[in-house]
């Protein structure tokens, strides 16, 4: 309870809040004059920010040294940790690894029901995000809005762009709402999420091949797809 309290009073700041937004939305390392620049504050005020979120863990810093002398860069990034509040506690993470395991003791079955699960909850929440609007009415940049939007309520904080000419949509993920889970066996994983995604695609487009290109797993700065529609 103490924790949560102290995590609670450091994202009550809404500039400090505004700030943790801002590194998963960018989803690269910062310093002290980068966030001062784009939050328009002084340094000092910035890096008190930043202090603040790596006390609770949600940061994490270190000193990059440029080489040619002087004083070494603090650097800041996102940590890994998984900040989870819950009134009062309920562990969904050992919900979600039982689950999980549930599914792969069936074997190959398992795996089909799990994908096919996902893609469900896929197509729900777009059809509830469009509010029962006919797709072929929305413009493609409406559609990739509603996409963002959905995305960036289930904390995935996805940036879209669409080519025209050879009618495909680009999409980063720059956050995966399962990364905890998926750290053990991040293939079963990511395919869910893939076919999640698939779904999502499917309400809003008659016809969608999904490709993924990169993987946050596999060293990647983000998970990148393209979608044929």
């Amino acid at each position: 309870m103490e924790n949560t309290l102290k995590i609670t009073n450091v994202l009550s700041d809404p500039t400090r809040y505004n700030i943790y937004q801002y590194l998963i939305k960018e989803h690269e390392e910062v310093n002290v004059n980068d966030i001062a620049k784009a939050f328009f504050i002084h340094p000092n005020v910035a890096r008190l920010h930043l202090s603040k979120l790596e006390d609770i863990g949600m940061v994490v810093s270190y000193n990059l040294k440029s080489g040619k002398g002087g004083r070494p860069s603090r650097r800041y990034r996102l940590s890994d940790q998984v900040i989870e509040l819950n009134f009062p506690h309920r562990d969904y993470k050992l919900l979600s690894s039982i689950a999980l395991e549930a599914f792969m003791e069936l074997g190959e079955p398992g795996k089909v029901a799990l994908y096919q699960t996902g893609k469900k909850y896929g197509q729900k929440l777009m059809e509830n995000q469009h509010n029962n609007l006919q797709p072929q009415s929305i413009t493609i940049e409406n559609k990739m809005r509603l996409l963002e939007d959905a995305g960036t309520l289930l904390g995935m904080y996805p940036s879209f762009s669409y080519n025209e000419e050879e009618n495909v949509i680009s999409f980063h993920i720059n956050n995966c709402p399962f990364k905890e889970i998926a750290s053990s066996n991040h293939t079963i994983i990511c395919n869910m999420h893939q076919a999640f995604i698939k779904g999502m695609l499917e309400v809003l487009f008659e016809n969608v091949q999904l490709q993924e290109v990169n993987n946050m797993f596999e060293g990647c700065e983000n998970c990148t797809y393209i979608a044929r529609i």
